[in-house]
Formats: C-alpha cells, structure tokens, sequence
C-alpha cells in the first residue's frame, strides 16, 4: 500500500481583524487541490503568527486600517452583523476543514508533525511574503521553524503584495526563500528575481480559488437567498463611486441592491448582508444580476459563477486586481469613477478557456511541488 504524504496548511486566514471571504476559500480551494494530487492528503495548521495574535475579530476595533470617526461609527453600527459573521466563519474552518485540534504559534510550532503526522508543508496563498504586513517574516510562512526548514516544505500562490525591501531585507528574503523545496507565486511582480536567487523551481500560478470549477463550489453554496433581482455590491472598504454605480444600475433595471459592507446606514435603501457566511456569500454572488466589488475575490467569484461584473480600483490591491483580470482577458472591468464605458457582453467562452489553461498548468506545478517529497 503506498504511503499517504500528509500537507499542512500555513496561511493568512483564521487569524485577522475582519474576515475575508477569499482568505477562507482558497485554503479551501487549496486543500482540496492538495486533495487530488495522487497519494495526498490536505491538513489546515491552526496557526496564529505573533503579529496577529492581539486581534479581536469580535471587537475590531482598535487594529481598524480607517481611523476616522465615520468609518468607527460604521463598524459599531454593524457590529452585531460583524458577530454573526464571525460565527459562521469559524463554524466553516471546523466543518468544512481536515483542520488540526491544537492552536499553533511561535512557542509550540514544533510540535506540529509529530501531533498531526504531517510530512510536509504547503505555504500560501495570499500576501504572506509581505513584510510590511506581518511587520517582518513570519517564521511559519516562510518556512523558518525548525521542523518547516529540516522538513520538506513549498509555497503556492504565495505573495508579496506590495512589500517594500531594502538592501538587508533582500539579504533576509534570500535566505528564507531558500527554506523552500518549489515556490509558486501569486503575481509576476518577484517571479524573476525569486528566480535569479533560488536553485529551485519558481513558476507564477494562479490564485488557488481557481483551481476548482463553479461546479466544485456548489458543494459549499447556499440555496438562493434573495427571491427578488438584485445587484450584489461587495465593498471591501467605502467607496462612494461604486456605491452611485451599483445604485444607478439597480435603479435602471429595477432591481433591489443587497450590500455586504461596513456600511450600516445604507440600510434605509439596500439589503445589507454583512453578516453573510462563505456558503451564503457564494449563493449571493451565483444568484445576482450583477455584481460590483472592489475585492479581487470578488472578481474572481463574479468570473467563477459567469455573473457580469465590474471592479472598482481599490489602495493595496489594483495589481492583483489588474492581473487576475488580463487572465481573464476583461482589463476592461476595471472601473475608477463609474463613468467608463463597458461592454455589457462578456464570451464566457472564452474567459474560462483562458482559466482552463492556467488551471491546468497551475495544478500541474502543485502534483510536481507535491510529489517532489518521495524524490
């Protein structure tokens, strides 16, 4: 009988100030990619880096990015939503999930193999490379803890958002680059430098939110929610152009708008919904007329389920945004103010013939990453 490789997990998802959709599904997504790679299994690590440790999704408002008055309003106002929310998620990582039964972080890493028979380890996805964001490099998602570094460990789709390295972080970086057996990454932006500096395979792949079809997230989608047309707005932070979008969209079709934001006094005209559960979020995004977000999960849902969509430039993110979008060969859903002019129309055809491609060369460079630990 041929040994079952057991993968953990490390990624930027259970642990944070809001939740975020995309975070859990694509440890999700990941895990059951991992899930059909011949002879693995998948395994979420129950990890808190230090960084995080301090946040408190329930009260969030003390690590909130917007500090003025209006947007602490918003988030008091939303609060009970935010709780709810909170409730679901956590629900998804212990149903939905292989997930390990002990928390981990920098005092009991360690112990991880032994306590979960894990022989490997699969960093990502997201901006765990980014050291602006954890404040440094975090030991677990680049593979520093003894166990990660003596053992067999590989990143996918891991990224470094918009980190900003000087000469003695780049000597860092090279070094913990180096803890890896194979490195995926999510955006071009490092790929050629992470090359020029590792003596492993480097390949940019897709978002692991891809790696599955509509179809697959099915499993996990709630029957619809809302009987009446609506346009889905997703609004990862406030923007009011966005906001007069979706509205003017609605309004010229005659349709109702369901909201998942912070933005609580939008309840006296749209159905606000943030208190959504990742199952929910999927039914909402399948179901809508239209969808306008600023998220680049958002995005790719809206891609996933064939639903018109269009994506609102957003600060920290319009690179990802941008790239995910010329995959898709639509460049054009990219809005700044909500005046352009788009083409209504978009040949799903071709857009999931594009996705196909990727997603079959993506998930060949996973069997390859994975498999690497019997070489």
């Amino acid at each position: 009988m041929e040994k079952i490789n057991r993968f953990g997990i490390i990624s930027y998802n259970i642990y944070c100030n809001f939740t975020n959709y995309g975070s859990a599904l694509q440890s999700w997504a990941l895990s059951q990619a991992i899930n059909k790679v011949p002879n693995c299994k998948s395994m979420l690590i129950d990890y808190c880096p230090d960084v995080l440790k301090n946040l408190d999704p329930l009260n969030p408002f003390a690590n909130m990015w917007d500090k003025d008055e209006e947007s602490r309003r918003m988030c008091e106002l939303t609060l009970p939503a935010i709780r709810e929310n909170y409730k679901k998620f956590d629900k998804f990582y212990k149903t939905r999930f292989d997930k390990t039964k002990n928390k981990y972080t920098s005092e009991n890493f360690n112990n991880v193999m032994v306590e979960n028979n894990i022989d490997g380890f699969v960093c990502g996805s997201d901006t765990i490379f980014c050291i602006d964001e954890f404040k440094g490099f975090d030991d677990g998602y680049y593979a520093n803890y003894p166990c990660m570094k003596n053992g067999y460990s590989v990143a996918y789709a891991a990224s470094f958002g918009d980190a900003h390295f000087n000469d003695d972080t780049y000597r860092i970086l090279n070094d913990r680059l180096n803890n890896f057996k194979a490195i995926g990454l999510r955006e071009n932006a490092m790929v050629d430098y992470v090359r020029n500096n590792v003596s492993i395979p480097v390949e940019k792949v897709i978002d692991p939110t891809l790696l599955l079809t509509s179809k697959e997230y099915d499993v996990l989608a709630e029957d619809r929610l809302i009987k009446e047309k609506y346009v889905l707005l997703y609004a990862r932070r406030y923007n009011k152009k966005m906001e007069e979008y979706a509205d003017k969209i609605a309004e010229e079709n005659g349709w109702k708008v369901v909201e998942i934001s912070l933005r609580a006094t939008n309840a006296d005209r749209h159905q606000m919904f943030y208190e959504a559960g990742v199952e929910e979020f999927l039914s909402l995004v399948k179901n809508a007329e239209v969808v306008v977000t600023n998220s680049f999960h958002g995005a790719i849902f809206s891609v996933q389920y064939k639903r018109p969509f269009y994506v609102f430039s957003r600060e920290q993110c319009d690179s990802k945004i941008d790239e995910v979008l010329q995959l898709f060969g639509l460049r054009d859903r990219l809005m700044i103010n909500g005046e352009e002019n788009i083409e209504s129309n978009i040949n799903w055809d071709d857009v999931h013939k594009r996705i196909d491609e990727a997603r079959n060369q993506a998930f060949n460079f996973l069997i390859n990453e994975l498999t690497g630990i019997d070489k």
